[in-house]
């Protein structure tokens, strides 16, 4: 009782495709591919982050003590 057959699963999986189309769950699993990729991309950038193996992201300053104290950190702004 507590387990379904083949057939049962079969029934429920041609449910599914009438009700939400081939297109849409093609799209709806690739969306989940990506989302799981992402997922896995930013646990191994904050496995890095932990280490300390990051680097800065572009356009920070690192923090150098042996950089020229009369160094001024700006930022240009676009003319328009």
């Amino acid at each position: 009782m507590g387990s379904f057959s083949i057939w049962h699963w079969l029934i429920v999986l041609l449910i599914v495709v009438m009700v939400f189309g081939t297109k849409k769950l093609k799209n709806m699993g690739s969306d989940l591919g990506g989302a799981v990729k992402g997922f896995k991309d930013g646990m191994k950038d904050g496995s890095a982050e932990a280490a300390g193996t990051a680097t800065p992201p572009a356009g920070q300053v690192a923090n150098n003590p042996a950089a020229d104290k009369t160094t001024i950190d700006v930022e240009a702004k676009q003319k328009s």
